[in-house]
């Protein structure tokens, strides 16, 4: 056993003094550097160009970038600032529109707009800086309750960055792995490359590699063979979004690992905080797939990788279908062979009834005593 408390040393974003800190991820392993931002329109760029990434830490950076707009936009127009700001605000919605997190995030930081009286810029950081409070807690929780149900000796796999990096801190998946491996569930970490931009090689491994926690790289082409030779027990993930029928749109490539995980028997789980989770969205078809430019494909750091002529497609995220995932981990509890029904009851009021069903192995399911239990003193994002 492991103090868990060790394991989570690194974050992404710190607002200092008057401006939003955040770690370059674009030069990770090979050097630590934190780009001082001070405009809405700089926290915008950083996320489109994936200086900072993963769909909670871009909610809380963005959450700060409205902070941003809004003191610069009261220093320009203090009586109309509301008005002065829009064009900011929808800046950094624009900035990755997959992630849900990102406009979940302006919406509530919007909808204190109409009861702030002067500067709103007090208001604004209290709120960014809640959410990524928040974020914290809800990711310990989901670190507890994924743990839960891994087994001892547990040889697991994971796709891209979903820790401290890709958070407010210790992570999604990857607190899973922590919470498990501190317990001692885990005896093997295997971590694909993630091409193109090498998220599990670059940032996934030196997060691992931070916390003293042994792990395997693998090509992203490899996961299907390692599961063959019966070496996986789990594919742990996070999300991007999941839909209202409990599709999943995360990193290119999950979806082809929920497929070699059904073929071999291997248990599929998928951890996100409940903001993550879009009831506005029916299905998968719905979530708007961001396609970035061929470049990222064709060279690395600048270095021609294909041949001259050649051409790429470059989608970030792809579909999982809910069929092909085991189980849903948010704060709010687990969900079982997710569906339409069993996430809808997971995203139901603390405390409203449920509707009882019997219960057979096929049926949609939601741990109801977990689903209910608080989220050690926060609020429920």
């Amino acid at each position: 056993m492991r103090d868990i408390n060790s394991l989570d040393s690194v974050r992404a974003m710190h607002w200092l003094d008057d401006g939003l800190e955040l770690l370059d991820q674009r030069k990770l392993p090979g050097e630590v550097c934190y780009l001082r931002l001070s405009t809405a329109g700089e926290v915008a760029r950083a996320i489109t160009d994936m200086v900072v990434r993963g769909a909670p830490a871009i909610g809380i950076t963005a959450a700060y970038g409205v902070a941003l707009a809004a003191r610069e936009a009261y220093a320009q127009a203090a009586v109309h600032w509301r008005e002065a700001v829009q064009p900011a605000l929808e800046q950094l919605a624009q900035a990755r529109p997959t992630a849900v997190n990102l406009r979940w995030a302006l919406s509530r930081m919007r909808a204190l707009f109409a009861d702030i009286d002067g500067d709103p810029t007090p208001a604004l950081l209290a709120e960014a800086a809640a959410i990524q409070r928040e974020d914290l807690a809800a990711n310990r929780r989901m670190g507890e309750l994924g743990a839960s149900i891994i087994g001892p000796g547990a040889r697991v796999l994971t796709h891209c960055n979903t820790g401290s990096l890709a958070t407010g801190g210790f992570g999604t998946a990857l607190g899973v792995i922590r919470t498990a491996y501190a317990k001692g569930r885990i005896a093997k970490v295997y971590a694909t490359e993630t091409r193109p931009w090498l998220q599990g090689a670059r940032l996934t491994a030196w997060e691992l590699a931070q916390d003293g926690i042994p792990v395997s790289l693998l090509a992203d082409s490899a996961a299907a063979y390692l599961m063959q030779r019966a070496a996986i027990d789990w594919v742990i993930v996070g999300a991007d979004r999941i839909a209202a029928n409990g599709a999943v749109a995360n990193k290119i490539g999950t979806y082809a690992l929920a497929l070699a995980a059904q073929a071999h028997d291997v248990r599929f789980m998928v951890v996100g905080p409940s903001s993550t989770v879009d009831m506005g969205t029916p299905s998968g078809d719905e979530i708007q797939i961001e396609q970035r430019p061929p470049s990222e494909v064709l060279t690395f750091n600048g270095i021609p990788l294909a041949a001259q002529g050649a051409d790429a497609w470059n989608p970030v995220f792809d579909i999982t279908p809910s069929q092909l995932v085991d189980v849903i981990v948010t704060e709010r509890g687990l969900v079982h062979q997710p569906g339409a029904e069993g996430v809808a009851r997971l995203l139901r009021p603390p405390g409203s009834p449920s509707k009882k069903r019997p219960r057979s192995g096929a049926a949609q399911s939601c741990d109801e005593e977990e689903a209910d239990a608080p989220l050690d003193g926060t609020q429920s994002s």
